[in-house]
């Protein structure tokens, strides 16, 4: 890919929560709809092309929320994660179908088989990692069929479905794409067999680039092809002093006990092969954060999921994710503490070395100002819902 073409940037939505500092209360933000929608909306103004909702029981639920702030937007796409083993295929199709209709063809989906075992016992799943992918398989199987238009019939070990059949399409065909991370060998086989895109969370390139060609091969195998995006952590700033020093104002909260803990919870909650991988870039030391130029890992002391950023000033931020670019990301779905500053920063810094042109001023009354963010802080006596400062740190599927 020539370094030339543009990057496509989406931003998270933080429904687990929000604030400047990672596992502190201190500004913490309570994911309430009022602030989301303002994140989703200032999103849409900014020129970003969509927005990631986790999943998970920690999480505002994606679905709901995507329905509830796409009506506010206008070209955003509201990436909301399919979840093999909590919904069947015929109901996920359905409710695929009409989103993408509510939101006029704007949907894609982040295939989510999941990956810590205490978060999945909640929903009651109780399978092994590799015979989550397995049913994984099969409702990828049974939900891309019942967009064909045909009568479906299926049998297999986990999920069977008897003259399964899709009533009102959805706008986009075959279906809203699919978007799926695996960095186990299990879950690659699935995405080189299903995906459209294939996700990965950021790693040194080296990493990435052996990643990406053990997808490309599996998918080839299959006669398919397969588009690529990389999540992962932004810190911008005008000069590389400033972006260092925010990075280390993120974690300034933090206490080695804190980490200790938090490491020690994710570690005997792993079965995620792509969250072993992000531990073992810092394995838990504050003395081993910068895994590869502009490469920071210190989100991941605490957060599950992706766990490192790129910090820089734009010029150099932007030249790390050109590198990207050239194994063959097409999409960077970034985020950024508190989310809604952020989204404003990273638009406004690094955009414009990126080459990615703003949208047209907003109408009056469609984007919010920052300083007026009306999730900042719950209202006096209010106690902020189940969204604590806590759940920052814990892993959401993304």
């Amino acid at each position: 890919m020539k370094a030339s073409n543009k990057l496509e940037f989406f931003w998270f939505l933080p429904t687990n929560g929000d604030g400047p500092y990672l596992g502190s209360s201190q500004g913490h933000r309570p994911a309430d709809y009022d602030y989301l929608r303002q994140i989703a909306v200032a999103a849409d103004r900014l020129g970003y092309g969509g927005i990631l909702l986790p999943t998970g029981p920690h999480c505002e639920d994606g679905w709901t929320y995507a329905a509830a702030i796409a009506p506010f937007t206008e070209r955003l796409r509201f990436l909301v994660a399919l979840r093999p083993g909590i919904l069947t295929p015929a109901l996920a199709a359905r409710q695929a179908a009409s989103l993408d209709r509510i939101s006029n063809g704007r949907l894609l989906l982040n295939v989510v088989a999941g990956g810590n075992p205490a978060d999945l016992a909640m929903d009651g799943v109780y399978l092994s990692h590799d015979d989550r992918y397995e049913q994984t398989h099969e409702f990828l199987t049974i939900w891309r069929s019942l967009f064909g238009g045909k009568a479906v019939d299926f049998a297999g070990r986990y999920l069977t479905t008897e003259g399964g059949r899709l009533n009102f399409d959805s706008v986009q065909r075959p279906y809203p794409p699919l978007w799926f991370g695996g960095s186990s060998d299990a879950g690659m086989a699935v995405a080189a067999e299903h995906a459209d895109v294939y996700l990965t969370w950021a790693e040194p390139p080296a990493a990435i680039a052996e990643k990406l060609a053990a997808a490309r091969a599996q998918a080839e195998a299959r006669g398919r092809t397969l588009r690529f995006g990389m999540r992962v952590h932004l810190i911008v700033r005008e000069t590389e002093t400033g972006a260092w020093a925010a990075a280390d104002r993120l974690i300034s909260k933090l206490s080695d006990d804190t980490i200790a803990r938090t490491q020690q919870r994710m570690l005997a909650d792993l079965d995620s092969e792509g969250q072993r991988r992000q531990i073992a870039l810092h394995q838990g030391r504050r003395d081993r954060l910068e895994v590869s130029p502009n490469l920071w890992a210190g989100v991941g002391l605490v957060r599950g999921g992706v766990g490192t950023a790129l910090v820089g000033s734009p010029m150099t931020v932007a030249a790390r994710l050109r590198e990207y670019q050239a194994l063959g990301i097409e999409t960077i779905i970034a985020s950024g503490y508190p989310h809604l500053e952020e989204a404003y920063r990273v638009a406004e810094l690094l955009f414009p070395a990126l080459g990615i042109g703003r949208a047209s001023a907003t109408p009056a009354g469609r984007e919010f100002s920052p300083a007026q963010a009306p999730g900042s802080q719950a209202p006096a006596g209010q106690t902020p819902r189940s969204q604590t400062p806590a759940n920052l740190t814990r892993a959401a599927a993304e």
